[in-house]
């Protein structure tokens, strides 16, 4: 895990490159510096179905983030940063309470800009008996050579595709490039895990899930996304097209923003990627 945290050193975890010495306190656009900083930990019923099983996901909700969205939907954590710092050996105590508490797998939500200090704390908790699935549930602005890094560390990918284009990025996440970086990281977590697989009780063990937000007014590119899916991931490539977006945080700054998709918006993006031989839809 030492090489892990030497990412830490001149960050370059994410794509924001921020380079700052963040084992020295120093912070970048994350706000986050060497320590672990978390929301909430629970079982949580709320995710896809094939997540939540019988027991429920156990999610663990890191506070801040590496995007700056302005509609974010837990802006709360995310953006204001509510939460509180814990230690390694804190987080093994949750991930291990989460286990003998019947949770499906151990939800890593938003860890992005965490990464290294919550995997350093992972190790401690497999040697302690954590065998759960690991869910690496991120925002898709990902640094694909970071993500190399974890390699045989994650078992269940579930990255946002936020946005089919980096101008609609830079616009709504205030970041640069997020669709190269996205279908970089979505190819090399492809390559890690594959396609998602089920067990027996139909709960997820291994794989890729993506999620996608429609957006009104087709503000998120969500035909491109689609698109990039078939022809370089996979048809067989579960998705949730997800139609909860609210107009929340700083949306009303923008007219596109400002109301809640229309359900022919929704059934539009679902339509298309059926016909583009999508079969693994969640809506």
């Amino acid at each position: 895990m030492e090489t892990l945290l030497t990412w830490l050193e001149s960050c370059r975890v994410c794509p924001n490159f921020c380079g700052v010495n963040r084992i020295k306190g120093e912070k970048g656009k994350c706000r986050t510096g060497s320590g672990l900083v978390v929301s909430s930990a629970n079982l949580h019923f709320g995710e896809e179905p094939v997540l939540v099983g019988s027991g429920g996901s156990g999610t663990v909700f890191f506070t801040s983030c590496n995007l700056q969205c302005r509609f974010c939907q837990n802006y709360d954590i995310s953006q204001l940063d509510y939460g509180s710092g814990i230690s390694s050996g804190e987080l093994v105590s949750l991930v291990l309470h989460l286990k003998s508490s019947g949770a499906e797998n151990i939800n890593l939500v938003t860890p992005t800009h965490q990464a290294p200090q919550i995997f350093e704390a992972l190790n401690q908790a497999r040697k302690r008996g954590l065998t759960l699935p690991v869910v690496y549930n991120c925002g898709g602005y990902e640094n694909p050579e970071f993500i190399r890094e974890l390699d045989g560390l994650v078992d269940i990918y579930m990255p946002d595709f936020k946005y089919g284009s980096s101008e609609a990025g830079e616009r709504y996440s205030l970041i640069k490039n997020y669709a190269e970086y996205c279908k970089e990281s979505l190819l090399e977590m492809q390559r890690q895990v594959g396609t998602l697989k089920i067990n027996a009780r139909n709960v997820a063990v291994r794989g890729l899930l993506i999620r996608h937000l429609v957006l009104p007014d087709r503000a998120a590119g969500s035909k491109q996304v689609i698109d990039f899916l078939v022809e370089n991931i996979s048809v067989d490539t579960y998705i949730n097209i997800m139609d909860q977006y609210r107009p929340v945080y700083r949306a009303s700054e923008f007219k596109s923003l400002n109301r809640r998709p229309f359900r022919h918006e929704i059934d539009e993006i679902v339509r298309y990627a059926r016909e583009r031989g999508m079969s693994r839809v969640l809506c």
